[in-house]
C-alpha cells in the first residue's frame, strides 16, 4: 500500500472515485414553508495529497470534489470542493468544504483508525469545527449546525448521512436539509 493511503487512517478506503444513483436530498421548497425531496446522482472524487503539517502537527488527507445532479437532470444541482484531513495523534477526521453558494464549513470529529463508522460535526459559532457563510444566507437559512455520518461498508461501497439544521427566516422550528447516498467505487 502506498504511504500516502497508509497514514490516512479510517480514511483510506475512501481513496478513489466514487458514484451513487439513489441519493436522497430534503431540502426547503421555494415558498420556504414545504419540503421539497429530490432524488439525485452524484460523484465524488477522492484523492490522496500527502502529508500536511502545522508545525507539529502533522496530518495526512484526500483533495475532494462532489457533484450531484437531480434524477433525469442534465445540470448539477449541488457541487463542493475542499479537503478530508486525518490527524492520526489526536485521532481527529475532518470535512473541510466549501459551497458555491458561499458557505464553508470545517466539521470534524474523534475517530478511531479503524473506524468504518463515523460522525463529524460543525456548529455555527465554534472556534475549532464551524461554519461561515455570507450575509444573505445568514440572514434567510442561518446554517446552525452540521451533523455527518458515515458508514464504509466494505472496500467498494460506503453510505452517509448528513442533516445541515438550518434557521429559515420566520420559521419557529429549525430545518433539518437532509441528504443521504450510497456510493459504488468506480476508479
Amino acid at each position: 500500500m502506498h504511504d500516502d493511503i497508509k497514514n490516512l487512517g479510517p480514511l483510506a478506503t475512501l481513496a478513489g472515485v466514487w458514484e451513487g444513483n439513489k441519493g436522497d436530498d430534503k431540502a426547503p421548497a421555494e415558498d420556504r414553508a414545504l419540503v421539497v425531496n429530490n432524488l439525485f446522482r452524484e460523484r465524488i472524487v477522492l484523492e490522496p495529497i500527502g502529508e500536511v503539517n502545522n508545525h507539529e502537527q502533522s496530518m495526512y488527507g484526500l483533495h475532494y470534489s462532489a457533484m450531484a445532479w437531480r434524477i433525469g437532470e442534465e445540470n448539477a444541482f449541488h457541487e463542493e470542493v475542499g479537503y478530508w484531513l486525518w490527524d492520526a495523534v489526536n485521532k481527529q477526521v475532518m470535512k473541510c468544504f466549501i459551497v458555491p453558494r458561499g458557505t464553508t464549513t470545517i466539521a470534524g470529529g474523534t475517530v478511531e483508525p479503524d473506524a468504518k463508522r463515523f460522525e463529524l460535526i460543525a456548529d455555527l459559532g465554534s472556534e475549532t469545527y464551524g461554519i461561515c457563510t455570507n450575509k444573505f444566507l445568514a440572514d434567510e437559512f442561518k446554517l446552525v449546525r452540521f451533523e455527518l455520518r458515515v458508514e464504509i461498508h466494505d472496500e467498494d461501497s460506503f453510505s452517509y448521512d448528513e442533516d445541515t439544521v438550518l434557521q429559515i427566516r420566520g420559521q419557529d422550528e429549525l430545518f433539518h436539509h437532509r441528504d443521504k447516498n450510497t456510493l459504488r467505487r468506480v476508479k
